[in-house]
């Protein structure tokens, strides 16, 4: 087999864990040091990769530069598919990428790295005593002590700026359960639900994340206070909100949080987010985003505390809305738009040192770069370019800080330097795996659509491509249908695995897809099965016009609104494709619009329910629901979805499936019973892209 996995071995502490070796001592082992899940060290076979090449590459995750600039703190995730299971270690190193040392060796999973004391201590999340709590130790990983004790997992902390005081998120029971209604049926399983948002992706809502604080007294944690004690609200916003969407003011005085005070169906239908400040000393809690419609998030104060920054959403429905840069001068209570001469989102943002100038990341063009922001006067200034993506940054010594990654390479950090945009990889977490493979060429390619305008297609060929060779072809249809399409490293939707395994990939920035203005981006909205299928159609026609791919040897792939994509181009493609694959795909949007969780997503993109015969664009919405071109259907095609999947139920996938049966069409459905619309076991991944490869193998080779 090609990319054949020789053996796997395992880095601890800096030196070599075979499997009956015994690396150095470790302050924090508390094991076996055969079962630790390390770094892996595979040797690999004519330099092409393989599922199981993908999963031993370590996830380079949060990072965190030291006060004084001259040190970092980072978290690497490291995969074991015997065991079936991931491991989060701390690392620390030099800023300009040298003496990297492990600090914590264990399979508990340590977690969000914070330094304190100035830099003489670090703070992070481990699991050691069973729950998640905050602990600390020494900058050389000794002197570990558990600083939090209480009931349920801390999620994410803060400490305040004079380190007195510290913020951390918790959740907190939300509803009364039936058991708590009747207490002589304790082991009753039933919910009795009496209002919308009674699911929310992958879980049933019993519990809501809220802030606390609590004063650093010596070693432990006391007067710890439910900043929103009572009220049935999260903050942050679930399912993926964090730490990021609370921060402290420099004096120390105010939380700022972020918020949706909403519950039932107010909540289902609305993205109106806000901003508030909680004043410790007097608990005063004020609304500064009143009046703002849609999501408020990730508020920061500047350095001198006089301005906070935020990302916002004009309109209330819509999640794919233009993500806005704020400010708003505290004294005044000023607000302005920062970004509302540049056309495309604000992703992440920081502070510069001189409280005139905020750095941000944003997707454009297909690729994500670093700008600058003059507050002044709202001049933007892209930083950096490339053919890659800036995930997070902070500032450094020289530049900035930078996690990054591509579609050719997984999620490494940077030093950035701003006055050149020339950048250099400090962790190289991955270099002694991607020395050893063959990436194929990541083309951008630009194809006119069918109303004259201009579509950036990624085209990435196969490792040793060559021209004279002819080759099928997948095309790509990306999810969201609002999400970027840029270059993204990807433990699923690899397109460097989809090439290793010798297909040409097209994967085209359709309408609807963020980074090329909000022309392009809004034209979606109202329009599933419209004209980002027939930009779709001119991608892969273009593709399959050239002499190295065999037109006769096209499928199509994708997830979510690419998994629907994929079901609605079944049965319109005219003959184009031999194959599908659909993973976590809408195939009857009637059923969807009452599945579904957040109905404001389904009510903006959509258009409204399908019983409002009087709404145009709802009824043009669902007459293009792919489960009513079934009788159109002649192509093999291939499902798969997660029965945790609340976004979009596995009930979508089992229709679409039992359909291809019952019209006699070549059909195979892959469940997970374990896992939501994404697919984070490791062997269940491992199981996905193995039968992904067979299923078109089968039929496109």
């Amino acid at each position: 087999m090609k990319g054949k996995l020789l053996f796997m071995s395992i880095i601890i502490g800096g030196s070599l864990l075979s499997c009956n070796g015994t690396p150095e001592e470790s302050n924090r082992a508390r094991m076996d040091k055969n079962e630790i899940i390390g770094q892996a060290n595979p040797v690999i076979e004519n330099g092409i990769m393989t599922p199981e090449v993908l999963h031993s590459f370590g996830r380079v995750g949060s990072f965190e530069v030291s006060p004084d600039k001259t040190s970092l703190l980072y978290q690497v995730t490291y995969v074991s598919i015997p065991q079936n299971k991931s491991n989060s270690e701390l690392f620390i190193m030099k800023s300009d990428g040298s003496e990297k040392r492990r600090l914590t060796v264990t399979n508990i999973s340590e977690s969000n790295p914070h330094w304190i004391n100035k830099g003489k201590k670090i703070a992070f999340l481990g699991s050691e005593t069973g729950s998640s709590q905050i602990w600390s130790m020494n900058p050389d990983g000794g002197g570990m002590t558990k600083l939090s004790d209480v009931d349920g997992d801390i999620e994410g902390f803060k400490f305040s700026p004079d380190e007195t005081k510290v913020l951390f998120i918790k959740s907190v029971k939300s509803v009364d359960t039936a058991s708590d209604r009747y207490s002589d049926l304790q082991k009753a399983s039933g919910r009795v639900v009496d209002d919308l948002m009674y699911k929310h992706w992958d879980h049933w809502v019993e519990s809501v994340p809220h802030p606390f604080v609590a004063d650093v007294s010596g070693n432990k944690l006391t007067n710890i206070k439910d900043l929103l004690e009572g009220e049935p609200y999260e903050a942050p916003l679930a399912p993926f909100g964090g730490i990021e969407q609370l921060a402290w003011s420099p004096d120390s005085k105010i939380v700022a949080y972020t918020s949706k005070k909403k519950t039932g169906r107010e909540y289902a239908e609305s993205t109106n987010s806000d901003i508030y400040f909680y004043n410790l000393e007097s608990g005063e809690v004020k609304n500064m985003t009143e009046g703002m419609m849609g999501y408020d998030i990730n508020p920061t104060f500047s350095p001198d505390g006089t301005m906070l920054a935020w990302q916002s959403m004009e309109r209330d429905g819509y999640e794919a809305d233009k993500n806005r840069l704020f400010v708003m001068n505290l004294a005044t209570g000023e607000k302005t738009d920062l970004t509302e001469n540049f056309d495309n989102n604000c992703d992440t943002y920081i502070w510069g040192e001189d409280n005139s100038t905020i750095y941000m990341v944003s997707s454009v063009n297909g690729t994500s770069q670093i700008y600058s922001v003059t507050l002044a006067t709202k001049e933007i200034k892209a930083l950096t370019e490339g053919k890659h993506n800036y995930l997070s940054i902070a500032l450094g010594a020289d530049g900035i800080i930078a996690s990054r990654q591509s579609m050719s390479q997984p999620t490494e950090i940077y030093s950035v330097n701003l006055n050149t945009g020339e950048s250099t990889n400090i962790t190289e977490e991955n270099k002694h795996i991607l020395d050893q493979l063959q990436m194929g060429e990541v083309e951008e390619r630009w194809i006119e659509t069918t109303d004259g305008k201009q579509m950036l297609t990624w085209v990435v060929y196969p490792p040793n491509f060559d021209p004279a060779k002819k080759y099928p072809a997948l095309l790509y249809c990306q999810g969201g249908p609002q999400s970027s399409l840029d270059q993204f490293w990807s433990y699923r939707w690899n397109m460097q695995m989809m090439a290793a395994n010798g297909y040409i990939v097209v994967a085209p920035n359709r309408r609807g897809v963020p980074g090329f203005g909000s022309e392009w981006l809004e034209q979606i909205s109202g329009d599933y099965g419209g004209q980002n299928m027939k930009d779709y159609f001119s991608a892969i026609d273009a593709v399959a016009a050239e002499p190295f791919v065999d037109e006769n040897r096209l499928g199509a792939t994708g997830a979510s609104y690419g998994g629907f994509s994929v079901y609605w181009l079944a049965g319109n493609h005219d003959g184009r494709f031999k194959a599908f694959f659909s993973h976590a795909g809408i195939f009857n949007l009637e059923a969807q619009y009452l599945e579904t969780e957040e109905m404001f997503f389904a009510n903006w993109d959509m258009g409204g329910p399908y019983w409002d015969k009087s709404n145009a664009v709802a009824q043009k919405t669902y007459a293009n629901s792919p489960h009513l071109f079934v009788e159109k259907w002649d192509t093999p095609i291939m499902i798969s979805h997660g029965e945790l999947d609340y976004r979009i139920l596995a009930s979508q996938g089992m229709m679409a499936f039992n359909a291809a049966q019952m019209r006699d069409i070549p059909s195979r459905m892959l469940i997970f019973p374990d896992e939501n619309h994404w697919i984070a076991k490791p062997q269940n991944g491992i199981l996905f892209q193995r039968e992904f490869f067979r299923w078109f193998d089968q039929w496109l080779k």
